[in-house]
């Protein structure tokens, strides 16, 4: 009879601790509902953010302005102008008189590569001789002049091979390489770039709304009526986590179908495990932002130390936009403290390549062992008394 009776005490006591987390719910949910630009930041900045950062930030090569210096002008160095503006890679900003004048036209930002024909180039290729063709390139910009380099390599070796045909009437007797560029055939950066945005806006606005949460409770003078409740310190966390965890599920759908829709995104993975990292990801954020709010106890301080922590790491440590492989070695251990890194890699494997589970196993262990630590951290610095 008595173990019945605590077991019965024990059920109570989880129906009361259930039953007061929901009010809590209830209570920030009405908060937000009635405010409608928080539900305009929760649900509409995301969508935009997307859109700008992914129109924006682009690494793909297209519409380079040239110009060229035909010393030659002959048949073969007006094929060889053709060929080299018959695509979109290259756009043509008119022939110069003087090799010396593409090094002005970089100055003037009128061009960002120059080529350069030499007199007696279609001699040398009558000849069967080597013939050289000088390239010019803005070097400014060092990303974009590595992939114009590239592009321009790639465009030399085919028309090396074209040339070689017709003038020898041969083919030249190199190792032909059929590259085949897997899960991303079009080389579009932006199938790269927006799993990394999805995960950058996502720690921003779940770090900045709970980071808000408490500190507004502290500054309103709302904290007192809390502590004449019989609300646990657990209890109150709790219910201020659970209605931004579903307005940053929400998030999560919006900002993935945006992606699809705009970008060609393709989800070749299971949704489920996408939502399952998401949900993972957004507690471990939720959390992030509630440790920083108890802390502060100030809305201004809490905003400032919410974007710090969140926008800055996670777009510059993530593997975002530069491999993890490629930082300092101090900073790749540092990168292990980074939520967003987790996330990044994750989404990109189901995403893109649909990875079984076993590769996004270990991230979702490091974000869920990320989330636990905040709550508990949270928890712990809350304490039901005023200054």
């Amino acid at each position: 009879m008595t173990a019945f009776v605590r077991r019965v005490s024990r059920i109570r006591r989880v129906r009361r601790f259930f039953s007061r987390v929901l009010a809590l719910a209830n209570k920030e949910w009405m908060h937000i509902v009635r405010d409608a630009r928080t539900l305009y930041f929760a649900l509409g900045m995301p969508v935009v953010m997307l859109v700008i950062f992914g129109y924006a930030v682009s690494f793909d090569i297209d519409d380079v302005p040239t110009v060229v210096v035909d010393q030659d002008q002959s048949a073969e160095s007006r094929a060889l102008i053709h060929h080299l503006f018959s695509g979109s890679t290259f756009r043509n900003e008119g022939q110069l008189a003087d090799p010396r004048d593409v090094e002005a036209a970089f100055r003037r930002n009128d061009a960002r590569m120059g080529v350069v024909i030499p007199l007696g180039y279609a001699r040398s290729i009558g000849r069967g001789e080597e013939a050289r063709v000088q390239l010019l390139v803005d070097a400014a910009d060092n990303m974009t002049a590595t992939s114009i380099l590239s592009f321009a390599t790639r465009f030399t070796i085919s028309e090396n091979e074209r040339v070689v045909r017709q003038t020898l009437g041969v083919t030249p007797e190199t190792i032909e390489p059929r590259v085949r560029a897997l899960f991303n055939p079009g080389m579009k950066s932006a199938l790269f770039l927006v799993p990394g945005l999805i995960a950058l806006i996502q720690a921003m606005m779940a770090v900045l709304l709970t980071a808000l949460t408490v500190a507004r409770e502290w500054e309103r003078g709302t904290m007192e009526q809390l502590f004449s409740t019989p609300v646990g310190r657990i209890e109150i966390v709790l219910g201020k986590l659970l209605p931004y965890f579903f307005v940053g599920m929400a998030q999560v759908l919006l900002v993935l179908a945006s992606g699809t829709w705009l970008f060609g995104v393709p989800i070749r993975g299971p949704v489920v495990a996408v939502f399952g990292i998401s949900a993972l990801f957004l507690l471990a954020s939720l959390g992030q932002g509630l440790l920083i709010s108890v802390a502060t106890k100030n809305q201004q301080v809490a905003t400032q130390g919410a974007a710090v922590s969140s926008m800055l790491p996670s777009a510059l440590l993530s593997g975002f936009v530069m491999p993890i492989d490629n930082m300092p070695v101090v900073l790749q251990y540092v990168t292990y403290l980074i939520p967003a890194r987790y996330y990044v890699h994750a989404l990109r494997a189901i995403l893109l390549r649909d990875a079984p589970l076993s590769v996004v196993t270990p991230d979702a262990f490091a974000l869920l062992a990320f989330a636990t630590a905040t709550v508990i951290m949270s928890t712990a610095l809350f304490r039901r008394r005023l200054a």
